[in-house]
């Protein structure tokens, strides 16, 4: 039975992201709305009684290679146009396990970000903006569907919550105007930074695991956040009046989107040590499942191969996962369909991912 928990660790205390915010890795990010991650006990047949866990995951990434569709804009980076985004999130979640089939999450992220360009600040001095604070926070009830003294190889768990609207969508920041006469305009930064999206969301989850051995299994994880709000408002001029063409098309106002991440891999364990190797799939889709789509957003996906390893003691363990990008996309928008079919040429913006993001975090057991 101790291995069976070992195995399950690095399911269970670990699932998406990067998002959040979404990320994922980068202006298309899957931020962090509650750190897109299950941080639910196994199903410990033995358990009845309840019990609480405290995880604190944190997240980094850089984004800084531009792609249309799957091509890379290298000259970007040798042109030092480039847009380059760090991101980082600090994800406290704290859940209680009232048995050993159900138990609820509520998860708190803090955000801080920053974004440096030449294009938001006059086109001749890289200068940069910042965000810093709450974002959205989630609150998510957990249920293992088969009972687990009877389902010793493999058991489901699904999860249902929400998505609260608690980050300041409206952060704002200095664009500077470099030139004959610097001026600054005090607007509300990129979205790709921004700590909330404005919308309240329902969140569903999956979570699922196989164990053909004591040392080795499977497993699997899906997350979808469904956001019925279109857009929240917010102006994406950073300050200044909206071009023609973004009012034209829908972009002038940033877009409340949903968001999705697939999860799946083997577990390996070796004493104390929980090694596994997966593949993650994170989306930020043009279209959304309930409500419009039209408003700002960048949408696209990444593929990444997902190395990581749990050590696991007592009532304490320690994680480190790190997703690698293997393909980036950057689909063609809702705004850039219209702007298509307004003047007959086709048009697909662009935006910024990063190469790898880094996951490390610690969780506590206690009654």
């Amino acid at each position: 039975m101790k291995l069976t928990l070992r195995l399950l660790f690095s399911i269970t205390f670990y699932i998406f992201f990067t998002n959040t915010q979404a990320n994922a890795q980068g202006c298309v990010a899957i931020r962090s709305t509650g750190g897109l991650c299950t941080m639910d006990e196994h199903p410990d047949s033995t358990n009845t009684n309840s019990s609480w866990l405290l995880n604190s995951n944190n997240r980094y990434f850089r984004s800084y290679k531009h792609f249309i569709g799957t091509q890379e804009q290298k000259q970007r980076i040798a042109q030092g146009t480039n847009v380059i985004n760090h991101s980082y999130t600090q994800d406290l979640t704290l859940t209680r396990i009232f048995n050993n089939r159900w138990s609820f999450a509520v998860d708190v992220p803090i955000l801080d970000n920053s974004r440096s360009s030449l294009y938001e600040h006059g086109g001749k001095e890289r200068l940069s903006t910042h965000s810093f604070g709450l974002g959205d926070i989630r609150l998510t009830a957990y249920a293992w569907l088969l009972n687990p003294a009877k389902a010793r190889k493999g058991n489901i768990q699904v999860g249902l919550g929400l998505k609260l609207p608690t980050g300041n969508y409206n952060y704002q920041d200095y664009f500077y105007h470099t030139g004959a006469n610097d001026t600054r305009t005090l607007g509300p930064v990129d979205q790709s930074i921004q700590l909330g999206d404005g919308g309240t969301g329902i969140t569903t989850e999956i979570n699922a695991y196989y164990n053909f051995t004591h040392q080795f299994g499977l497993y699997g994880g899906f997350y979808y956040l469904i956001s019925p709000r279109e857009q929240n408002g917010i102006s994406t001029s950073r300050g200044s009046a909206p071009s023609p063409k973004a009012v034209a098309n829908g972009s002038d106002v940033m877009s409340v989107p949903d968001q999705i991440m697939i999860r799946g891999g083997a577990s390996y364990g070796v004493g104390k040590f929980d090694f596994s190797a997966g593949v993650r799939y994170e989306c930020l889709p043009v279209k959304d499942l309930i409500g419009g789509s039209n408003g700002f957003r960048r949408p696209g996906y990444i593929i990444s191969a997902e190395p990581g390893v749990t050590y696991r003691l007592k009532s304490l363990s320690i994680y480190a996962f790190v997703p690698v990008a293997l393909k980036r996309d950057r689909t063609q928008s809702v705004p850039d369909k219209l702007t298509t079919q307004q003047t007959g040429v086709y048009t697909q913006g662009d935006a910024a991912f990063a190469d790898y993001a880094v996951n490390v975090g610690v969780t506590f057991k206690f009654k």
